[in-house]
């Protein structure tokens, strides 16, 4: 992670401790120490200003819109769309040429919107052009981040990445013949179907843009090192995935406690769990995109890889930039399995039925299509998701015509269905079925998984105690997708949700809360934000010259290649073990998997 990002949550950790020592009347010999810890801050940073006023740290930036304001509650939120279209229409140019990065969002489906988003907001780049085979979906993110009430230019909009590169491809022939051309793009968000991202990859990489992929890598292994050898010996650039988790303000002060400021001592244990939420998981999982593992992977991999990454990362990443090796996993295992979103489940009093419109109990069932997309949100003025995956055309419907007319379009949507029995199978799972009953859906991704990982002690590792980590992800919870956990240590005990984090000290039985504040019109807790500026910066360090390529991978990512690599390896061990019910050795198991495919 970024040093900025580190030397802050540092300050805020001194503040909390400030606080409390105040309290107890010992603050002054903690004063060289926040002393220190301020100049080395204000040494690396154009600071406008810096104060310590009753126990608060306040830190002022205000010429950098971009960067988080660090406040005694945490990191204050980033800024919300008006104030960042604001500030990025006065904003000064980054020092790339004059100008800012420009990038290609390939996928115009909810990521690729929150991630333009993200960029809108960051005020460190600019939207430049689109590729979205769905014309509608694709106008809609052009008009809102690229052309406005303008009519778009050809280098704006792409009905697929195909025609991208080969425009691409003749802007550059034509540029370099001296024949005056639009400008071209920097980077590309890849945002499209999980089995796609490698094919992108292969098309666009030639360019030589920066990229950041949606996670996962890919949905096989055997794709995942494909796409890393290619990244490995292609053109210098940066490269990101989606793992956003690690860039929340929550998870960068969670890391910076466990890890830098090992709060609690040593680590012996973590558990953390991924509540998906109960509908959410029957939108995405039974009935949409990724409720198949034969046309997309399992839900370990397409719903959790950042959860096993975050793990990972809690406990095996060294500091970015370190020269310490990663304390590698000893054994890996796996217990999961679809338990309610299955035939056998069904409610009796739904008979046959098979679409929620025709059910008999629509209107009791939980998981009635129309009581998920119409009474809990359309009906209650909310048109994006999940009702623009049902019906894209929702919101502009109900602005142009009313809320009735996207209510019909809606329920249309939603009527539609198939017979098991005469429907062709590639009709069937070519797309999603948002009105199908979710005990008749063609689904078969574990709803509830457990997976177990075992570190043993490294004797070559100063710091590589024995551990233990235990991940769950199950379906059936109110909470929807915020992350909660413990962290178990020799001298103390973390417990953690999505919003605090609650540290118990052993030795002093005191207990301390953080609250990091959550970045306003942001996902995953301020991680798609995170994530994006973090991105953007180091593209903008390494075209600047600033830094080499790697290092600007290193100092703004914190993630590499082999991180990556390392993370999804995890999961397709994971799903070994689960699969033929057994412990993965991994050093074995990356021997016999990674070792030898690493270089095809």
């Amino acid at each position: 992670m970024q040093y900025y990002s580190n030397a802050a949550v540092s300050i805020h950790c001194l503040g909390q401790e400030l606080c409390c020592l105040k309290s107890q009347g010992r603050l002054f010999e903690k004063g060289i120490e926040l002393a220190s810890v301020v100049c080395h801050l204000t040494s690396r940073l154009p600071l406008a200003a810096a104060g310590f006023v009753d126990g608060n740290i306040h830190l002022h930036q205000p010429t950098d819109y971009s960067r988080p304001v660090l406040t005694q509650s945490g990191i204050a939120p980033l800024m919300d769309d008006n104030q960042a279209n604001r500030a990025r229409d006065s904003a000064s140019e980054s020092p790339i040429e004059g100008r800012k990065p420009r990038l290609l969002i390939i996928g115009a489906g909810s990521r690729g919107n929150a991630y333009a988003a993200a960029l809108v907001r960051s005020g460190l780049g600019v939207v430049a052009a689109v590729a979205e085979p769905i014309e509608f979906k694709r106008r809609q993110l052009g008009q809102k981040f690229m052309w406005h009430d303008s009519t778009p230019k050809p280098e704006h909009e792409f009905e697929t990445y195909t025609d991208f590169v080969r425009f691409e491809q003749q802007r550059r022939k034509d540029e370099s013949a001296g024949v005056p051309v639009p400008s071209g793009v920097d980077g590309a968000f890849i945002c499209v179907r999980d089995a796609q991202h490698g094919h992108v990859l292969t098309a666009i990489g030639p360019l030589g843009l920066h990229i950041m992929s949606e996670k996962p890598l890919a949905t096989s292994l055997t794709e995942c090192l494909k796409i890393e050898q290619a990244i490995r010996t292609g053109a210098e650039r940066v490269f990101a995935i989606a793992h956003v988790l690690r860039y929340s303000p929550h998870n960068m002060l969670l890391r910076h406690l466990v890890r830098e400021k090992k709060v609690i001592g040593d680590i012996l244990s973590i558990e953390h769990t991924e509540p998906v939420g109960w509908w959410h998981f029957s939108h995405s999982y039974v009935r949409g995109n990724w409720r198949k593992e034969s046309t997309t992977a399992p839900s370990l991999l397409t719903k959790s890889c950042h959860d096993i990454d975050f793990v990972l990362w809690m406990l095996c990443s060294p500091p970015p930039g370190s020269t310490e090796k990663p304390h590698l996993p000893a054994r890996l295992s796996s217990t999961g399995s679809l338990k309610h979103f299955r035939q056998a489940q069904k409610p009796k009093a739904a008979g046959n039925a098979t679409n929620c419109l025709s059910c008999p109990i629509k209107d009791t069932c939980k998981f009635s299509a129309s009581r998920i997309y119409y009474d809990k949100h359309l009906a209650k003025g909310t048109a994006k998701w999940p009702v623009d995956i049902v019906s894209p055309e929702a919101e502009s419907i109900a602005a142009a015509s009313g809320p009735e007319a996207a209510k019909e379009t809606l329920i249309k949507s939603l009527a539609e269905d198939y017979d098991a029995k005469t429907t062709p199978l590639a009709d069937i799972e070519g797309r999603s079925w948002y009105g199908r009953c979710v005990f008749e859906s063609d689904n078969d991704v574990c709803d509830d998984q457990y997976v177990n990982i075992e570190w043993d002690d490294d004797l070559n590792h100063p710091k590589g105690g024995a551990k233990t980590a235990s991940f769950h992800m199950i379906a059936q919870s109110l909470a929807q997708c915020e992350r909660r956990g413990r962290i178990y240590g020799t001298n103390g005990e973390i417990s953690y949700d999505s919003k605090s984090i609650t540290v118990h000290d052993f030795d002093n039985d005191t207990t301390q809360t953080h609250n990091p504040e959550v970045p306003v019109n942001s996902h995953h807790g301020g991680g798609d934000d995170g994530l994006t500026q973090q991105f953007v910066k180091a593209m903008i360090a390494s075209m600047s010259g600033e830094m080499s390529v790697k290092q600007a991978q290193v100092e703004h990512l914190g993630c590499t290649m082999d991180e990556i690599i390392r993370s999804h390896a995890a999961v397709f061990a994971a799903e070994e073990a689960r699969r033929e019910r057994k412990v993965v050795d991994w050093q074995e198991w990356w021997a016999r998997n990674v070792g030898k495919q690493q270089h095809v």
